[in-house]
């Protein structure tokens, strides 16, 4: 058993799993990352000025080539040339994305019980790219579901369909 139950750490999850967590000691992981979404994210607290919180617009760095080093040491022989491809797809923001992902993921398996199970809260922009990911780290045989939201107030415009297909 861990040594902080119930403690809500609000900081990047990477090193807290690295350093407080122990292998196979986590039955359930519900992760809500970022989203690659491009937006700056504010908040105001009691009437002051919004105040940058998250910057959710992934660039490539000394960092990210740092994580993509420590990925390609500790991961699947085969992440690395995926993040590569992918990147070389998707460009250097996404590719900087799931660098970054896949730190954290591969964190994540260390730390799950064999019957353990992750869920991941994604958006369309990245979930493919994330299933890939998460096939590589975890093994593709492990995946069971994915689920879409239906929204009841979903509508198509000129461009696209409304979000409401669900997939089980």
């Amino acid at each position: 058993m861990p040594d902080f139950p119930r403690l809500l750490c609000y900081v990047d999850n990477l090193q807290v799993l690295r350093d407080r967590v122990g292998d196979e000691s986590v039955d359930l992981v519900n992760l809500d990352p970022p989203f690659d979404s491009k937006r700056l994210y504010n908040v105001s607290f009691g009437g002051e000025a919004p105040t940058a919180a998250f910057d959710d617009t992934w660039k490539w760095t000394e960092e990210t080539a740092a994580d993509l080093a420590h990925v390609t040491e500790k991961g699947p022989p085969d992440l690395p040339g995926l993040l590569h491809e992918l990147r070389k797809i998707a460009g250097d923001g996404m590719g900087a994305y799931l660098v970054m992902m896949s730190a954290r993921l591969l964190e994540l398996r260390r730390v799950l019980t064999p019957t353990g199970s992750i869920y991941l809260h994604c958006d369309p922009a990245a979930s493919l790219y994330l299933k890939a990911v998460m096939d590589a780290v975890f093994d593709r045989d492990g995946f069971l579901n994915e689920s879409i939201w239906k929204r009841a107030s979903a509508r198509s415009d000129a461009t696209r369909w409304g979000p409401s297909t669900t997939r089980s």
